[in-house]
């Protein structure tokens, strides 16, 4: 497995370079330069060290689980090739553990960056609230130990079906995550700047689904009114409840259609693509997305149309007071398709998901 988690945690100091030039150590995997493996290297930069120590890594598959500890400081490490110099421990989130359990997505990594360094990245950044809804959508499994267990698109779930990653990008940029459990109103959305509601619950899919009322709808359009910032990542017909939940999302001018396009077979990868239109005001890094099985939208002032293909809108938005509303008929920035080991390079879903978090953050007016 590539350490892809680098992808959010390592950008700013993993970099690729074509040869060596001026570095404090390089690694060889035959042994011919100064250490063998990374984490020899990463150990031998001194604790706590206030300049910068750059290390220049040799192509080669690094079979290696690397820690790089928050005593670690300013430490830049450099590939030779993208796609040569690899870290692989042949960990996958499915396999399990000696307990039986499944290790995750943060289990298999190959790459861990300590909490230390992390929360630096947060200094200087004012803290905002982004709340993630478990009423409308509340699945549970049920657990090895038969357990149910909460699970489909939350903070805390590492495997593919988890919002994890999403969360770490936001934690990044400043954000503080919280979990709604229950049903939303004024007061308990009252200290939340961003408010994302994923997938409603279908009856198929929960025991006793909480569908969307227009009381609820009502709480919701005012906090928005009053400047929140409110993300609606539905699904395609089938897979959520659309009809009911249209009562909110007709507020703003926007309706999800009970349909289902981009229906990929396979890894037929293309069926999924959506281009991301120059100069786009909220994917302005993203030329290609890749989006499956989606509902398609109808919009109405005050919405307009962000991503339309093929005469479809897939993306809206619209300002409503003085918030903002994002939607999309898929829960799209799921780990599976945000940690860059399944989709070919060209789809830029990790990108999107970058670009969609900083625009959030710029549009929050509460």
């Amino acid at each position: 497995m590539r350490a892809t988690i680098l992808s959010l945690f390592l950008i700013p100091f993993f970099l690729f370079a074509a040869e060596v030039k001026s570095y404090d150590f390089v690694v060889a995997k035959d042994g011919t330069k100064n250490f063998a493996t990374m984490q020899d290297a990463i150990n031998a930069v001194p604790d706590f060290q206030k300049k910068d120590t750059k290390i220049y890594i040799k192509n080669g598959i690094y079979y290696e689980k690397i820690m790089l500890t928050g005593s670690k400081l300013l430490v830049t490490l450099v590939g030779e090739d993208r796609f040569k110099t690899i870290i692989n421990y042949d960990d996958y989130a499915q396999k399990k553990n000696r307990f039986g359990e499944e290790i995750s997505i943060s289990g298999s990594t190959s790459f861990y960056c300590s909490e230390v360094e992390f929360a630096k990245k947060q200094k200087g950044k004012k803290i905002r609230t982004v709340t993630l809804d478990n009423y409308f959508n509340n699945e549970y499994k049920k657990t090895t130990s038969g357990q149910l267990k909460p699970y489909h698109y939350l903070w805390d779930e590492e495997d593919n079906n988890g919002f994890s990653l999403l969360g770490r990008i936001f934690e990044k940029n400043g954000g503080q995550l919280n979990t709604l459990r229950t049903a939303p109103t004024l007061q308990n959305l009252s200290k939340s700047n961003i408010y994302i509601i994923v997938d409603p619950d279908t009856e198929k899919e929960t025991e006793h689904p909480h569908f969307m009322n227009e009381t609820d709808a009502q709480q919701i359009a005012q906090w928005v009114k009053q400047g929140g910032v409110l993300v609606l990542f539905l699904n395609d017909s089938g897979n959520c409840e659309i009809t009911k939940f249209n009562t909110l999302a007709k507020k703003f001018g926007i309706t999800f259609n009970e349909d289902s396009r981009n229906r990929v077979k396979g890894n037929d990868f293309p069926t999924g693509a959506i281009a991301v239109p120059k100069s786009n005001a909220v994917f302005p890094n993203t030329s290609q997305i890749y989006i499956k099985e989606i509902s398609t939208l109808q919009v109405k002032a005050p919405a307009q149309t962000l991503i339309q293909d093929h005469g479809d809108t897939i993306i809206a938005t619209a300002k409503y007071g003085k918030g903002t509303v994002f939607a999309i008929g898929d829960p799209w920035f799921y780990n599976e398709y945000t940690d860059g080991r399944k989709l070919p390079k060209e789809y830029e879903n990790s990108t999107a998901a970058n670009d969609l978090v900083h625009w959030l953050f710029k549009q929050i007016n509460n």
